[in-house]
């Protein structure tokens, strides 16, 4: 997921996305320590999408207060 994508999606969208990939990342963690893992880099990549989508959101609530 880029930058562009996530802003082109709605705020619900974005939260809805967002618990989607956290739920992700914590069933990956729990799966890597009992070694049935096969995409190593997933979670680097995950929590990158989740700090995308953090980031819009916050973007968005700044401007928003304008």
């Amino acid at each position: 997921m880029t930058g562009t994508e996530v802003r082109a999606m709605k705020d619900e969208e974005i939260k809805i996305t967002l618990g989607k990939h956290r739920q992700e990342l914590l069933d990956i963690r729990t799966k890597q320590v009992t070694d049935t893992v096969s995409d190593t880099s997933k979670p680097g990549k995950l929590r990158k999408d989740i700090a995308r989508m953090l980031s819009e959101q916050h973007a968005r609530a700044m401007k928003a207060k304008k």
